[in-house]
Parts: structure tokens; sequence; C-alpha cells
């Protein structure tokens, strides 16, 4: 072999490792310029370098000009067909072939494996056996083990693990390794532990293999046992322990895993670092999470894209928004993970809009969302009430082909039923080939928020007898449906069956929705008794829905009862002293209302104000009672006075029981007629194009007489009118409500 040919190949061997296709080519030419005959040698380095750096139409080229190629020459060419998925042309030169070896095959049975040709491969693997057991070797193996273990073929993987123990391959830890690895993928972690128990001599791989199978299979005991059995652990050792701990929800052990691997000294990875940066967003372990921050800004993963993208997550659940986008700005390379982990973040920390924002800018800068991205911003828009933008991307999933993953149908479905249009997730919901849990809990919440009982409850009954399994807020929807139509006793049964039938624990949730069961129909007794007997004492929102269905039936005794206990549990929550001074204001009980007033001064407890938005030409105008702010004040206040005069002479009579001043009638009218949804409904009506319904939303609960004065309103301008608060969705169409009036 020549000192040219040593040179040269040196030099292709090194465009290989640096993938650089420019200087495959400069040296291409060079070789043809400055040697007559090139060795045979130097023509299987060009093969490979060209077919390494991703060109095999220049290796074809190279191959036809060899004048003897040799079994290199023919192998080099047919390993780089099949590592491309070109598998007729790789199956024309194995033909073609005047010698086959043991490369040969494997590189034509991993074509097959690597591109899904099951069929292919297992005949290919036959033919071998045929053709001669001397060509046989670990690579074959573990190259149908890995075809075993992708396409979960039980009984191939048992005869091939038949064939390694025929021919003397069982003591091999390669090939043991894929053994094991197979058995545990397809769920036989015992005959997974057999061959690990059988091999003598154990490599570090097959101990990280056996760790692997045992977390997968939720053997966390078993996999520690393992792992504290080990002579010498590696990085990969201490990883796979902390991610298993972690996927199977463990996040204080990975933590504290985390913290021993740190006093071995071991080095870390992105994937170290990814795994318990996902254990401190579990636990909010935000101190945790600040100190292995620092540790990374130390090493050598600061700019490393997988790690930013686990810091931003990590943040984000911590509910450091602030912290996630000071790490998120300074990330120098973001890839899809990276975007969705912020946008997600804003989402999660009801930050929907900045959601849609990065979204936005995300596109901007030339990264594809995948269905999970496309998802999240939809369900940003769901909780915005923004149908408009939302059904800009229904429209982008549809182009891109992302609608067939459940992921963006079943955020549709929620977005159009929280929007109001429960006939648009219907017919979602109907088009799906395929529907999951989520998807049927997703139009069952729809239906119940919209207030449609009967449907919500039908829906419900149907996906039992399709054999899905409802969880946790499956259970909320239906029983706040029961709520809202009044039937006590179907409610009482679901509940009873939740634990008894689906093993569902009922939460704090459930518990409120059954007392909001109970006084909804004024049965505040039996609502007192069922929080007696509760397992544990209701939450600020259960005694706040108490209070709330006893101002509605004037209920002082209960009403009482549960104003101490609220603020005996939350001295600052606002809700104790409004819904009781309620029931005072009706009774004429003004100085209780006046003391109640002076204990809310004293324990510094404010109510949050009421506010009502609505989007119009993708701006949004949000107002606030007696709000004199908007522009465009003088028409809306106009507005309203003309509107108040046309429902008074339809019959509309003002319920001045929520304004708990002492004041003349006259000026608790106006203070009603302010409200900040009235004046959002008003702005609709004068912008608003008359087909389009109007879309209001509001951060608290719509009071009795906005809701009553809503109904008149639709009536006497024809409008379609959609206020979304904070409990439910109302849909105000001639005079009537969705809502079925159970206030």
């Amino acid at each position: 072999m020549s000192n040219s040919s040593n040179y040269y190949s040196s030099l292709l061997r090194l465009c290989c490792e640096t993938r650089n296709l420019t200087q495959a080519k400069k040296l291409h030419c060079l070789i043809i310029k400055s040697l007559e005959n090139p060795e045979t040698f130097l023509y299987n380095n060009l093969i490979n370098a060209y077919s390494k750096v991703g060109n095999i139409t220049y290796a074809r080229h190279v191959f036809d000009k060899i004048p003897q190629p040799n079994s290199f020459s023919w192998n080099t060419m047919l390993s780089a067909y099949s590592k491309s998925g070109n598998l007729s042309t790789m199956q024309e030169i194995f033909s073609t072939m005047p010698n086959r070896d043991g490369v040969s095959w494997n590189s034509l049975i991993s074509g097959y494996v690597c591109y899904g040709s099951v069929v292919e491969a297992v005949k290919a693997y036959k033919l071998m056996m045929k053709d001669g057991v001397f060509n046989l070797n670990r690579i074959t193996f573990s190259t149908m083990l890995l075809l075993v273990s992708s396409q979960g073929c039980v009984d191939l993987g048992r005869q091939i693990h038949g064939q390694i123990v025929k021919f003397g391959f069982g003591a091999y830890v390669f090939v043991g390794s894929s053994l094991m690895d197979m058995y545990a993928k397809m769920g036989l972690i015992a005959v997974a532990s057999q061959v690990f128990d059988e091999v003598q001599e154990r490599n570090v791989v097959m101990y990280n293999t056996m760790i692997t199978g045992f977390l997968r299979c939720g053997m966390v005991k078993d996999s520690m046992r393992v792992f504290h059995g080990m002579k010498e652990r590696d990085s990969i050792s201490w990883t796979t322990m902390i991610t298993g701990l972690l996927q199977n929800g463990l996040e204080a052990e990975a933590m504290d895993l985390f913290r021993d691997m740190r006093r071995e000294g071991m080095a870390m990875d992105q994937y170290t670092f990814g795994s318990v940066l996902t254990a401190c967003g579990g636990l909010v372990a935000l101190k945790e999470g600040k100190e292995i921050h620092a540790f990374i800004i130390r090493s050598e993963y600061n700019h490393n894209v997988f790690v930013g993208s686990a810091l931003v997550d990590m943040y984000c659940k911590c509910r450091s928004v602030r912290y996630a986008e000071a790490v998120f700005k300074r990330m120098t390379n973001k890839n899809v993970v990276s975007w969705t982990a912020m946008l997600v973040g804003y989402g999660q920390n009801g930050f929907s809009e900045e959601a849609v924002r990065v979204f936005c800018d995300m596109q901007r800068n030339g990264i594809e969302p995948d269905d999970f991205t496309l998802g999240s911003v939809i369900s940003s828009c769901a909780n915005l009430a923004s149908l408009e933008e939302g059904a800009q991307f229904h429209c982008q999933a549809l182009v891109s082909g992302l609608i067939s993953f459940i992921t963006v149908s079943n955020a549709l479905i929620t977005l159009y039923g929280k929007c109001g249009s429960i006939e648009d997730s219907n017919q979602l919901f109907d088009e799906m080939n395929f529907r999951d849990e989520i998807s049927w809990t997703a139009l069952v919440s729809g239906y119940a928020q919209f207030g449609k009982a009967n449907e919500t409850i039908d829906l419900f009954e149907r996906m039992l007898v399709q054999g899905l399994k409802p969880d946790a807020v499956t259970f909320i929807a239906v029983l706040s449906a029961c709520s809202r139509a009044g039937l006590v006793e179907r409610g009482k049964q679901y509940f009873e069956s939740m634990l008894k039938d689906h093993g569902i624990l009922p939460f704090s949730d459930h518990f409120t929705c059954m007392i909001d069961l109970f006084g909804r129909a004024g049965r505040l007794e039996e609502a007192k008794n069922f929080i007696i007997t509760m397992p544990f004492s209701p939450d600020s929102i259960g005694w706040a829905t108490l209070l709330s269905s006893c101002r509605l039936y004037g209920n002082e005794e209960i009403g009482k009862w549960a104003a101490e206990s609220l603020l005996e549990l939350d001295p600052q929550n606002p809700a104790g002293y409004i819904l009781l001074s309620s029931i005072y204001a009706a009774k004429g009980k003004w100085s209780d209302v006046a003391q109640l007033r002076r204990g809310m001064r004293e324990k510094r407890a404010r109510k949050e104000p009421g506010f009502s938005w609505i989007k119009y030409k993708s701006k949004v105008y949000i107002f606030s009672a007696d709000d004199h702010s908007s522009p465009f004040s003088d028409e809306i206040y106009a507005e309203l006075e003309k509107l108040n005069h046309k429902m008074i002479e339809a019959g509309y009579v003002p319920d001045a029981s929520s304004v708990l001043h002492d004041v003349e009638d006259l000026e608790k009218m106006k203070m009603l007629n302010h409200h900040s949804e009235k004046l959002a409904i008003a702005f609709g009506l004068l912008f608003i194009p008359h087909g389009l319904p109007i879309r209001v939303v509001k951060n608290l609960r719509v009071c009795g007489d906005c809701h009553n004065a809503t109904k008149y309103i639709s009536k006497i301008s024809q409008r379609e009118i959609l206020v979304r608060d904070a409990v439910r969705f109302h849909l105000f169409k001639d005079g009537t409500c969705s809502c079925g009036d159970f206030w």
C-alpha cells in the first residue's frame, strides 16, 4: 500500500468525522489529478467517505469506477444503501455480489430492520442460516433482537433466543444485553432477569440494561438492588436510576440519588440534568432547582438546548415564570421543545396571552410546531375564550395535517366548548377516527359548562357503555351538571359510584360539587350533614359554595356557621364577609353589615375587583364597574340608559340584593346598571356586527341581576350574547339562558 493512499485515506476519514462533503469532493479531485491508477483501498475509503457524508450518488459513481472491487468494496456500497433506506438497490447489490460474508448478510438484515420490512428481514435471516452458520455473529443476533423488540414478536424472540444458546452466543455480553432488553420491553421481566443471572461475566452495559428493564416495569426495589450490587457504576448507571425513579413518580428519591451522584464525583450529561430538573419541577423545589442551575452555569452544559429547555420547564412548574423567561431569552439555540416549554409554562401559570404571543414568535423564527405545541396554544385560546384565534389555529391544524393527532383534536373540542360553540365541539368529536378518555371528558365538560345537564349525563352514560374509564375530571363535570339540573338523587348515585365502581377517590372538588348539589336544591340541612360526615373539612371554595346557597335561600343560621368556618380557615378571604353581608342586607340588618365591613378592614381582606373583557378587531377591551376609562364611555353609558328603559318596559325588575350598601333604591339601580359585564355587553352592541354573537368573559361569577338583565337585553336587541364567568358559560338567546337558571 503506497504512502499516497495512506495519506489521502487519513484525510478522507477526517471528512467522515466532520461530515464535510465539500472537503471530500476537493480530495477526490486531487486524487484524480495526482494518481493515475488509485488503489482499491483508496477507492474503498472514497466510497465510505461519500456514504458517511450523505452523498450516495457519488459513492456509487466511485464504486462503478473500481477496476477490481474486493469484498470490502461491495460491503461498503451495500452498507451505504442499507443505511440510506434504498432497499431495492440494496437487494440488487446483494444479489450481484460475487462473494458474501457475515458483514454482507448483516448489512442486508439491518437495512430491512431499520426501515420496518419485518417479513423481508426474517426471510433474509433464514437464508443466512441456510448459507452457513459460520456467517452468524453477535451483530446478527443483536439486529434481529432489535427487530423483535420493536415489533413485539414474542414467539420469534424465543426462537432466536434458542438459536443464540444453540450456537454458543449466550455468553457474549453484547448479545445478552440485547436479549434482556427485548424481554423487558415485552414485559417478560422474569425471563430478562434469568438471562442476566445466567451471564457470568457481566459488564456495566448489562447492569444498566437490567436496571432499565426493572424500572420500566415499575420494579423500583429490584432496580435498586441491582444498582447497589454493581462493583463499578458509570454516569449512565446513575442517570438511568435517577430517570427511572422520576418516571415512577419518586421525585424526592431521584433528588436524593442525584446528591449521592454529585458526592461520588460522577460526570453528568444533559440527560442527568434534564431528569433532575424535571424532579425539581415535580416537587416545586425552586431552591434546589436554582442550586442545580448554578451548577449547570459552571459546567459545559450552560448553552445546551436540552438542558436549557429543562430549566425553562422547571422554573415554570415552580411558578417562577420570570426566571423561565430569563433562561429562555439567554438561550442561543432554541428548538421546538424550548419554545413549547415556554409556551406551556405561560399557559399553566395563567399567562395565556403570552403563550399565544410566544407561538407566533416561534413561527416567525421558522420553527414548525408539533402536535403538542399546537394543542397547547389552542388550550391557551380556550382559557382566553378567544374563538377567533383558536379558529385560526384550527385552520393551521387542518393545513399541516396535525388535526389527525388526538392532542390537537382534544384541545379543539375543549376550545369550542369553552367558547360556547358546543355544536362545533360535537362535530369535531364525531369526526375523530379515534377517541380516548380525554376526548370524551372534554365534550362532557363542554356540555356541563354550557348548562346542558341532560346532554352531559347522556354523553357520560355513552362513555361508560363504550367501556372507557372516566377520571376525576369527568366526574366533576357530571356532578356539576346534576347540580345545575337539580338532579340530587342522580348526583348522589354518581358520587357513590366513583369509589365503588371506578376506584376513584373523591377529592375536595367533588365534595364541593356535592355541597353545591344540595345547596342549589335548597336542601341546606342535607348539605350541612354531608359536610359533617366528610372525611376532611371543606376548603374555602366548599364553604363559600354553601354560604352562597344560604344567601340565595336566606338561611341565616347555616350561613353564619358556614361564614365562621370559612373565616376561621381563611381570615383574609373576602367571600365569607361579602356573602354573609348579603344575607344580613336582604334582611335589613345594616348594623351587622357594618360590623362585617369593619372586620374586613381589620383583617385586610380585600375583594377581588370584577373585570369583564370583550375582543373586537384583535384587541381586548377590559371594563370594571362604573368604568369611565374607555374612549367610548359616552356612547356606552348612553346605550346602557336606552337599554335600561327598554328592559323595564319589558318587565325587568332590578335585583338589589347584591348591593351591600344602605342607600336609596335609585342609587342601588344605578350601581347595578354599571356592572362590568353590562358595560362590555353595551360595547358589543355598539361595535360587534349584528350577525355575530357578543362574547364576554368575566373573572368573577356573574351576579343574579346581571344574569337576569342580560336575558332581557338579548330579547330586546335580538342578539346572541355569550358570557363566560368564573363558574360556567351562559348563552343568552331570545330572552332565555342555557344554564337553566338554577341561580
